[in-house]
């Protein structure tokens, strides 16, 4: 076989592969969730993603309505930010946020005895109610997303998907019953499997939904 080398070459190959490796599976995805499951395959190679991820109803549908909306989109880490498409943003006339390495959210997090993590959210529900936010690392963030909600925030969109042993699963399930119960549109990687990666990939699919950016080739790439 010919060695692929140009970037939208290798992500078509790989969606091809990755489709096909789910077909022998006897995997079949729903269509509404289909992008997103094989966006997050596609940045972890991970078929367990498959039944891992879990959506609320219309999650996708919902999400694309409101980044076309140009809401923005809220993560608990530098590093899912960094992995946001730029230019999914700026055609869509939105942006993406993270509070974690702000010196005021240190200091809210030791005032109140919390981690950063929860600290920041805590400061995105004040400042950007009607956000996506997007938690791929920080259980403590979930935790605190819920007890927004129960005191009257809306996010557009919770996606769910910290990787971890401690408080991870428990803040995923928290969370999806907080969500399904305030009819909240949610995204939540179920188990232990998760991360910032996971969380770029989940927001990549979206905006690219919302753009029509979804073949490479409406991205720049050859």
């Amino acid at each position: 076989m010919a060695e692929i080398r140009l970037p939208g070459a290798i992500e078509r190959r790989s969606m091809e592969i990755l489709t096909q490796e789910l077909a022998e599976r006897g995997i079949v995805l729903s269509p509404d969730v289909q992008s997103v499951v094989h966006r997050v395959i596609h940045a972890t190679a991970d078929f367990d993603f498959a039944s891992n991820l879990v959506f609320t109803k219309d999650a996708v549908k919902l999400a694309v309505e409101a980044l076309q909306k140009s809401t923005p989109i809220i993560t608990d880490t530098n590093m899912a930010k960094a992995g946001i498409s730029a230019a999914a943003l700026k055609q869509l006339k939105t942006e993406v946020h993270c509070f974690m390495a702000e010196p005021f959210i240190a200091e809210r997090a030791e005032a109140e005895g919390t981690t950063r993590a929860a600290a920041a959210m805590k400061y995105a529900a004040e400042q950007f109610p009607g956000a996506i936010l997007a938690i791929g690392n920080a259980p403590t963030a979930l935790f605190q997303i819920c007890d927004q909600i129960r005191n009257g925030l809306h996010p557009a969109l919770v996606i769910g998907v910290p990787v971890g042993f401690v408080n991870v699963t428990e803040s995923k399930e928290r969370t999806l019953a907080v969500c399904e119960e305030a009819q909240i549109p949610a995204i939540i990687a179920r188990g232990r499997k998760g991360g910032s990666t996971v969380s770029a990939a989940v927001c990549n699919a979206l905006l690219y939904l919302a753009a029509g950016l979804q073949d490479p080739s409406a991205r720049g790439w050859n």
